[in-house]
This record gives C-alpha cells, structure tokens and sequence, in this order.
C-alpha cells in the first residue's frame, strides 16, 4: 500500500520561495485549462460529427428511382421462387416463313407407306411447310491487279498499263472499313479482338496496327459528315443536351450530346465547362434548351426547360426521407404536368394556356407549405429558382418534358467506355464522336446503323431528302 507523500511545511519558505511556488501553481493550472479547453472543442467537434452521421444513417440510400444515379448502380433484389402455373393450351407459334426462300424443295411420296401401291402428283396435295437457314461460307473475295509494261517499240519510252479502277493503296474496301468501323464503334470489340475476328470468321488477316490505319483513313469521311450535322443542330430550334464522362490518354475528358430536330452532334472534349457548347453554338441562340440543372447547361437560349425526370427523382429522394408535406404535393403536380404534356398534340392553344396557368397557381401554393426536413427546404429553395423553366413544354408542344433522348443517346458510350476503358489517342475519341454522330442521326433520318455508316465512307449525305 502507498502512501501520499507528506505535505511541504510552508511555514519553512521564504517570500519568495511562496511567490516562486504560486507562479509554478497558476502556471500549470492554466497549461491545464488551455488543455481542457481544447479536449472539450474536439468533444464538440466529435459530438456533431456522430450526431450528422447518426442523422445520415437514418436517411434512405440513393438510388436510381431517387437520385441521378445510373441504373447500373442500383441494387435489384432477389425474385421470389415460386412455381409458375401451368397455362392452358393454346394454338403453336412458329416462326414466319421467308417470303422469297432462295431454294425450294418439294417432297412427294412415290409410294403409300401402308400398302406400297404407287402414287401420282395427282393423290398429294401439301401438309406441311418448314425451313433450314444456314449461313454461306463467309470467304473473302480477293482481287489480285497485275499492271504489265515495258518499253514501246516504236518510240523507246518505258510504261505500265494504268489500273482498270483499281488505284493503288490500302487492300481493303469500303466494305471492310465499314465493317470495322461498326464493329469497334457499335459493338465495342477493341481492337485485339477485332483483328482475331476479321481472321477468324472473315478469313482476312488484319493487324491491330493496320486498324488504326485505317480508322485514321477513315476519319475525314466522318469528320466531313459532322460537320453537316453540327449546321443541322445549329439550325434546330430546340436543342436538348446531356454529358457524360471519358477517358482520353488516361486522362478524364467529357463526352457532350446535342439533339437538334433531324440531327444528333457527339463531341468529346477535355472540359465540362460552358466552353464546349458556346465554342459549338457561338453567337446562335436555339429558342429552347432542354437539360438538366448542370450550370454549363444554362443560358444558351432564348428560354430553357428542365429535365422533368430528373426532378421527379430528386422529389422522391425527399419523400423517402421523411418530407411529408411539400415534396408529395410537389410530385402530384410534375406528374400531372407530364400527363398533360403526353396528350399536348390533341388539345387547343387556349386549353394548353389554361393549363399552364393552373399549374403555375398551384405552384404558388405548393411553394408556401412548410418542409419537415432539411430535404424539403433544400427542394423547395431549387424549385424557387427553375420554376419559371418547369412548365415550358406545356404551350409549346415541340419541347419535350425530359431529357431522356440525350441520355438514351449516350448510353451506348457509358457501354463502349466499360468495355474499352476509352481512347488511346485524341484523334481515337474524335473519330468515336464523329461515328456516334453519323449513327445517331442515321437513326432519325430511317437509316440502320450500317446504312449510315458505308453512306458516310461513299461520300453520301444520311439526311432524307427536303
């Protein structure tokens, strides 16, 4: 057992030895207020810090339904099991025969299976009817110009026979390069597999090297019909616009869309900023621009419409969260707008005025109650800056409620990013932009994917004709 060490007699020191031991004293004693200080700050500090991560734990997690988050990060839970019920009987589908089969082959018995008696053409008439499909041999076809000359016997000078309209250069067609042009840029084969491909299935024996010869060939094809596609976007009215993420040399760019009204311009630049659309569209004004809140997305029209989608899902998020006033209210009144906006075609100009006013009278009134949570006041603050680009679409019937054209446009680059891990070079992501562009806007003009792209390197314009 220790015992505490006995008290200084004080009476033995001197004045100033007493002065000396209550400076030491109020020395230590305020080293260990300043201490007690700082512990209690930092309590504070950690006090607040567990209390907002306490209140995080009781938010809901965001997901696609209630947040901008893609739909591949959205969990989907597991179906239940259960035992499908048996369906009732009812007639076969089979596939649709071919209108115009190359080979037709018509089976006749030459003698009755039971008895063996002859038959004639006459005693049969057609039972039944089935196909075989089968692919022909997939063999290159390879044309070999051999140019002779030689020296003229009448005056001496030496010569070669022209090509018979087969110059010189590159081995491969444009079927090839629009082969692989869609391969690469559609399908996202990169490039490893797409010279195992071409020789494989194709018999022709390309290297990785010769394929970006020839996408580096190609290029300028591509460019020159974006380039017309861009003056189409310009000269669109209404254009809607989206963006999404690249990788340039290892390196995060951006990947831009603009939908105009026959045309859709991809472009993929280092920059998320305003730059990129304003160096596109210049001193051009569009009458209505269609995208979400993204600030580089504002100002480069007359008026703007926000992507109604996205809204809803931002209003979702606050209901989960507890916001049981205004973000319900809120919700109602964006879907009764889109409903109204589904069925614009077949009302009156006045009706359609009449409707924007009572959207806008019931806005006034969803503003004035009263959020539950900081989701709410957070909701209504935004909606408190946009609400005069809410309702845009609703009197003119040429603007779309959502933005969900842009996103569709790029969800096949998200795709081929996944797949490829992006672009080697920058001419690589400018060549992708241009063909993205040339298919995209193929589509609106009623051409498939390949149609555009071999009318592309045949120096033939996608746009139907005024």
């Amino acid at each position: 057992m220790t015992h505490a060490p006995p008290l200084a007699d004080l009476s033995q020191l001197s004045g100033a030895e007493k002065e000396a031991l209550i400076v030491a004293l109020w020395t230590r004693l305020d080293a260990a207020l300043a201490a007690n200080a700082e512990l209690m700050a930092k309590l504070e500090a950690l006090t607040a810090r567990v209390a907002a991560l306490e209140a995080k734990l009781n938010e809901p997690a965001k997901t696609p339904d209630n947040s901008s988050l893609p739909p591949s990060h959205g969990h989907k839970a597991n179906k239940p099991l259960r035992r499908k019920p048996r369906k009732g009987r009812r007639p076969g589908v089979g596939r649709a025969l071919h209108p115009d089969p190359d080979h037709i082959v018509e089976a006749r018995a030459a003698t009755c299976p039971s008895c063996a008696a002859a038959l004639a053409e006459g005693d049969q008439k057609l039972q039944a009817v089935f196909e075989r499909i089968e692919l022909p041999p997939i063999k290159p076809i390879v044309t070999q110009v051999r140019l002779h000359g030689g020296t003229c016997p009448h005056c001496g000078e030496a010569f070669t026979a022209p090509p018979p309209g087969l110059e010189p250069g590159s081995p491969f067609d444009p079927s090839i390069e629009a082969l692989a042009v869609y391969l690469h840029h559609c399908q996202a084969i990169g490039f490893e597999r797409l010279s195992a491909l071409f020789r494989d299935i194709f018999g022709v024996p390309i290297s990785e090297g010769a394929l970006a010869n020839l996408f580096k060939r190609v290029k300028p094809r591509f460019d020159e019909q974006a380039t017309a596609i861009k003056q189409r976007v310009l000269d669109s009215p209404i254009v809607c616009s989206d963006e999404t993420s690249a990788r340039v040399e290892g390196r995060n760019w951006w990947e831009w869309v603009f939908l105009g009204s026959d045309a859709v311009l991809h472009v993929i630049e280092p920059s998320r900023g305003k730059k990129v659309p304003q160096g596109i569209f210049g001193d051009r004004r569009p009458a209505v621009w269609v995208s979400d809140l993204l600030g580089a997305q504002q100002g480069h029209a007359e008026d703007w419409q926000v992507c109604l989608a996205h809204q809803l899902r931002n209003v979702q998020y606050a209901i989960d969260a507890g916001d049981d006033i205004l973000s319900p209210m809120m919700k109602r009144l964006l879907l009764r707008a889109i409903a109204i906006g589904k069925r614009r075609d077949r009302l009156k100009v006045g009706t359609l005025l009449q409707y924007r006013a009572d959207l806008e009278r019931r806005m006034d009134a969803i503003m004035k109650l009263p959020p539950t949570n900081r989701h709410g006041i957070r909701l209504r603050k935004r909606f408190a800056k946009i609400r005069s680009n809410l309702f845009v679409f609703v009197t003119d019937r040429d603007v779309p409620y959502t933005n969900n054209a842009s996103e569709r446009a790029l969800r096949p680059s998200v795709v081929f990013r996944k797949v490829t891990n992006g672009f080697r070079s920058q001419w690589g992501g400018q060549l992708f932009a241009a063909v993205r562009s040339v298919v995209d806007t193929g589509r609106q003009n009623r051409l498939s994917v390949f149609q555009a792209i071999r009318a592309t390197l045949d120096g033939n314009s996608i746009f139907m004709p005024a």
